[in-house]
């Protein structure tokens, strides 16, 4: 297996013919290159120790819980963040392997990354999406949300968690399906069901929100926990739009086959990075959750 660099995107040489590969276009240029290591870079060395930080603090509530029975469970929320963070690292270790073929010449290596890190993009997507069912819940549904605290909506979010696992490991075949091209098309249908899905989550919530009360005027304040669940729900609907917007502009700008290769390669990159606050949203609300964020520290002693 050898890439044969050419004035087009590199082509992937077999005994029978030769296709062009979407993955080992800009393995020559030197600024996606450098583009590509700092991400890799601050994708590693600031994530992976967020992603470290969050397991900790849940194995250290998980321990307690087991000392010290509480009736308390471990919020579904929390739940789905750990799941996240299994994806993330996923992704870490993909990032670094496509750095390591990039740099080594290893095809076999960097196609490796390419899988690994693919799993992201369906896995963030659907534990995004599903982030927002419990505060949607809550706030709109709260008799039903009550009743699926229960063993009930535990079994329905195992079952759930499952599915999202199973979409991700069956994305690798998506990928490689689609190979030597860049699985557009059903990403864009993910991704856009899950925007509307989750605007419409917003939209109910903040209805109920700014709805006046029985027989007095617009509430000046609104209850805590259902501000919070605004808040949770306004950051995931901003991180899946960012990333529909970084895939439109990294692989449909690409798509339109322009003779500039660098700028080509600039926008697959600047995609890239575009996304990386979608991997930071679920920790930095854990953390936020858990007080162990130096502004919610600083809220909390004002207060």
């Amino acid at each position: 297996m050898s890439v044969n660099v050419t004035h087009g995107p590199p082509s992937l040489s077999t005994s029978n013919s030769s296709i062009s590969i979407f993955y080992f276009y800009c393995q020559n240029s030197l600024a996606s290159l450098i583009l590509g290591t700092i991400y890799t870079v601050t994708f590693t060395l600031f994530l992976f120790p967020l992603c470290i930080l969050v397991l900790y603090i849940g194995f250290q509530r998980w321990r307690h819980q087991r000392s010290v029975p509480t009736g308390q469970t471990t919020s579904h929320t929390d739940v789905l963040t750990y799941h996240t963070i299994g994806v993330d690292i996923f992704a870490v270790l993909g990032s670094v392997f496509y750095i390591v073929g990039t740099y080594n010449r290893m095809d076999t290596v960097l196609m490796i990354g390419v899988l690994l890190f693919c799993i992201v993009f369906p896995g963030h997507t659907l534990l995004h999406s599903l982030t927002c069912v419990e505060p949607y819940l809550a706030v709109v549904h709260p008799i039903t949300y009550q009743r699926l605290r229960q063993s009930l909506g535990v079994r329905i979010r195992n079952i759930t968690l499952g599915c999202v696992w199973l979409l991700c490991f069956g994305w690798i075949g998506v990928t490689i399906k689609h190979l030597p091209d860049f699985p557009v098309l059903p990403l864009l249908c993910l991704l856009g069901i899950s925007v509307i899905v989750v605007l419409f989550f917003f939209f109910s919530v903040l209805k109920v929100l700014t709805r006046p009360g029985p027989g007095v005027g617009p509430r000046e304040r609104v209850d805590q926990s259902k501000q919070r669940a605004l808040h949770i729900i306004t950051a995931i609907v901003g991180v899946l739009l960012l990333r529909f917007v970084s895939l439109l502009l990294s692989v449909g700008l690409f798509n339109l086959k322009s003779s500039n290769q660098l700028l080509e390669c600039i926008l697959l990159d600047c995609g890239l990075i575009l996304a990386l606050p979608s991997s930071l949203v679920q920790p930095l609300l854990f953390l936020h959750r858990a007080g162990k964020l130096a502004c919610c520290r600083r809220n909390t002693e004002s207060g």
